[in-house]
C-alpha cells in the first residue's frame, strides 16, 4: 500500500502543474537568454577579454591563488572540527562552570559575522603589531565561526544517539568523558556526516572573503586579472572562470557527502545477540523421582 503524506493530485491538477513548470522553464530560459545577450552585446566574449588565459604566468596565478584558497580552507577546516569537538563536549558537560561559558563562546561566534572577525584578527595584529598574516587572519576567522557551527552540528548529533546507547557504556563502569569519546560521539559524526561536509563546503567558500584583507587567494587574483588595461578590463571573463573553478571544488565536496550518506544507508547493520536468560528468573529443575511405568 502506497502511504502519501498529502492528497494525490487529480488529472486537472496534473495538467495545472505542468502548465507552471513548463511556463517556469521558459521564464528561467527567456531570464538566461537575456543575460547572455547582454553579455555578448557588451562585448564579454571577445577574444581580446579572453586571450589572457592562453599565457602560462596567468595559468601559474590562478593556481598560486587556488593552492591558497586551499590552504586556509584546509587549515580552517582542521581547526574547526576540533574547535567543534571540543566545545560540544564541553555544552554537554554536567559541570556547570564548564558548560555556560562553552555555551557563551559558541553562541557569541555563531551570532558575529565572518568578515568582522577577520577584520579583529587583521586590523588588531596590525594595531597591537602581533605578527598575524592575512592567511592567519582568514583561518582564524573561519575558525571561530565554522568552528561554533560544528560544535551545534556536534551537540545535535550526540543527542539524537539513542539513549541506551549511554546507558550501556555507563553500565561498563566508563566514565562520563569515556563514553562522549568513544561511544556517543563516533555515532553522533557518522549520522551527522552530511551536515558536516555540508558546513565544510560552505567554509571553502568563504575563504573567498580573504580578498576583502589582502590575503593572495582566488578571487583576489581574480580581481587582480580583471584589472588589466591591456586585455580591456576582463573582469566578467575572469569572474567567469573563477565561479566554475569554486563550482567544482563545491560540487566535489558535495558529490562526497551525498556518497558517504549512501554509503552509511547501504552498511548492514548488525544484528543484536540474542539475551540469555537470567539465571535467576530460570525455573529449578524437578527432582520428582520419575515413576517407570511397566
Amino acid at each position: 500500500m502506497t502511504v502519501a503524506l498529502y492528497d494525490l493530485p487529480g488529472p486537472r491538477a496534473v495538467a495545472r502543474n505542468r502548465i507552471i513548470n513548463l511556463i517556469v522553464l521558459v521564464g528561467l530560459a527567456a531570464l538566461l537568454g537575456w543575460i547572455g545577450y547582454r553579455l555578448v552585446l557588451t562585448g564579454q566574449f571577445e577574444g581580446r577579454r579572453w586571450e589572457q588565459f592562453q599565457y602560462t604566468a596567468i595559468q601559474e596565478q590562478l593556481l598560486d591563488g587556488l593552492l591558497n584558497t586551499l590552504k586556509a580552507a584546509g587549515i580552517a577546516a582542521v581547526l574547526a572540527t576540533t574547535y567543534g569537538v571540543l566545545f560540544a563536549a564541553a555544552r554537554i558537560s554536567d559541570h556547570r562552570w564548564l558548560r555556560v561559558p562553552a555555551s557563551a563562546v559558541v553562541e557569541l561566534f555563531r551570532a558575529t559575522p565572518m568578515l568582522i572577525l577577520m577584520f579583529f584578527f587583521y586590523y588588531g595584529s596590525m594595531q597591537y603589531d602581533l605578527g598575524l598574516s592575512p592567511m592567519w587572519a582568514v583561518v582564524l576567522g573561519l575558525t571561530l565561526y565554522n568552528g561554533s557551527v560544528l560544535a551545534e552540528i556536534f551537540r545535535a548529533g550526540i543527542a539524537a544517539v539513542p539513549r541506551g546507547q549511554r546507558e550501556a557504556a555507563y553500565a561498563t563502569g566508563l566514565r562520563k568523558h569515556q563514553v562522549v569519546l568513544l561511544v556517543l560521539l563516533p555515532q553522533a559524526v557518522r549520522a551527522m556526516l552530511p551536515a558536516i561536509v555540508s558546513q565544510l563546503v560552505v567554509l571553502l567558500k568563504d575563504t573567498a572573503l580573504g580578498f576583502i584583507i589582502t590575503y593572495n587567494e582566488l578571487l583576489y587574483v581574480g580581481r587582480q586579472m580583471g584589472s588589466r588595461l591591456e586585455f580591456g578590463f576582463p573582469y566578467l571573463p575572469t569572474y567567469m572562470v573563477i565561479a566554475v573553478v569554486y563550482i567544482g571544488l563545491c560540487a566535489m565536496f558535495t558529490m562526497l557527502a551525498h556518497r558517504l550518506e549512501s554509503r552509511n544507508r547501504r552498511r548492514p547493520t548488525r544484528s543484536a545477540p540474542l539475551a540469555t536468560a537470567d539465571p535467576a528468573e530460570t525455573p529449578a529443575p524437578s527432582h520428582r523421582p520419575l515413576i517407570k511405568k511397566h
